[in-house]
């Protein structure tokens, strides 16, 4: 899963990115400061308790293993994570985050890095747009004192990409709409879905978008007839259906910390909209990398390893971090990219194993890997995602948590651990 960061410049995406995933990139107070895109891993909890918390409570309760004691520095895990990592049975899984450069308007008639810019968005499966809460940049991104009314600038920040969208859709849509109309003319409403899901296809369209964003035409202007003589204003309506359907927009109101008020509750979103502290989230995550302080990405609070290691300006500093971060309850760096991820895009956690019974793999580590899918993934689906092999010689599944044999099509659900049987 790749999930974009997007939105005008110097409004703290690269901020984001790195606060998210550790990575160095370039970080200043001016526009374009990303030209290509940065990409990193993210990772992000799991939404249930790693299934090594059931797997401890069943050794335990066999005797095979003694209880959690209080100086165990991952606090009862028993995984053996592949990657990312497990402490007190907090699961922490990847995905992909792009920092894509920054947006000004006219992309979609080739300003800033035009069109480059739209096709670094079609390759991935959500959008955050990254917004300015405090109103300290202008729409271009130029750093200001400050906007008189942040509710309306965050509308047009906001409303500004949108349009960047539907102007590029509605390019792509023109551009073979004669060809269109004559599909429609000799197939009816069925050459209309189709040509819309050939077109859009690059874009990552399927039936189901094109399907829905016909019904909101519908909803709009009544029925699809004629199209050949539509009026160019139902043309880009019917792109605005599309893009609502292929690219829904997740808010970062970021710089919340520095807001008055909450300033995005003015805005018109079919995503998600979390206010975020990402300058805040990067301090935290890089003074617990330095030793300084312990602290868990998405949690509202932190503790101080050693504090007679600070100086008074870095005591003060912290202080002041952590009352704001416990009336904030987090910075919503995290938050909003599990939420992007776990619920909008409906995706959940499966662990595959070679053992169903002890819950590891064949070299003996217990569940070493867990697959971020789309929720109700079928076991055969699955099977090729953990190998290619796998998914050709698949014969069947079985439940590790019932025991119960499944098929190729059993669905999968989040937390589930599942041992494959193929064919060698």
């Amino acid at each position: 899963m790749r999930i974009g960061l997007v939105g005008k410049p110097n409004v703290g995406k690269s901020t984001y990115f790195s606060a998210a995933t550790l990575a160095k990139v370039d970080i200043a107070n001016y526009p374009f400061c990303t030209i290509d895109p940065n990409v990193g891993v993210a990772f992000l909890a799991a939404p249930q308790s790693c299934p090594c918390k059931d797997l401890r409570d069943r050794l335990e309760a066999d005797g095979r293993l003694e209880p959690v004691s209080d100086d165990d520095p991952r606090q009862g895990s028993i995984c053996e994570p592949r990657t990312g990592s497990c402490v007190g049975h907090k699961r922490l899984v990847p995905t992909f985050l792009v920092d894509v450069a920054g947006l000004v308007p006219g992309a979609s008639e080739g300003r800033g890095r035009g069109n480059a810019f739209l096709s670094d968005l079609a390759n991935c499966d959500a959008l955050i747009q990254v917004v300015d809460a405090a109103g300290l940049t202008d729409i271009e991104g130029n750093p200001i004192a400050a906007v008189e009314d942040v509710e309306s600038s965050l509308k047009e920040e906001t409303s500004f990409l949108t349009e960047e969208l539907d102007s590029w859709i509605h390019g792509i849509l023109d551009d073979g709409w004669s060809r269109g109309s004559r599909r429609v003319q000799a197939e009816g409403e069925k050459g209309l879905s189709t040509f819309l899901h050939e077109r859009f296809t690059g874009l990552g369209a399927n039936l189901s978008h094109v399907l829905q964003a016909l019904d909101g035409f519908r909803n709009q202007w009544g029925g699809l007839e004629t199209p050949w003589m539509w009026p160019e204003e139902k043309v880009r309506s019917l792109a605005f259906h599309m893009r609502k359907q292929l690219f829904p927009i997740h808010i970062a109101a970021n710089k919340a910390d520095s807001s008055k008020g909450t300033p995005w509750d003015a805005i018109e979103s079919n995503g998600i909209i979390q206010p975020t502290m990402a300058d805040m989230e990067l301090a935290l995550r890089r003074a617990d990398s330095g030793g300084m302080i312990s602290y868990n990405p998405g949690d509202d609070t932190f503790t101080i390893v050693d504090e007679s290691k600070l100086n008074p300006a870095q005591i003060n500093a912290l202080s002041s971090m952590k009352e704001k971060l416990s009336t904030a309850k987090g910075t919503g760096v995290s938050l909003l990219l599990s939420r992007v991820l776990f619920d909008a895009l409906n995706h959940v956690v499966v662990y595959p194993v070679a053992d169903e019974n002890a819950w590891k793999d064949g070299d003996g580590r217990i569940l070493p890997d867990a697959f971020v899918v789309p929720d109700g993934i079928e076991t055969k689906a699955l099977a090729y995602k953990v190998h290619s092999d796998l998914g050709d010689g698949f014969i069947k599944a079985v439940d590790g948590r019932t025991r119960r044999i499944v098929g190729a099509d059993h669905e999968c659900s989040d937390n589930d651990v599942i041992k494959i049987h193929a064919k060698s």
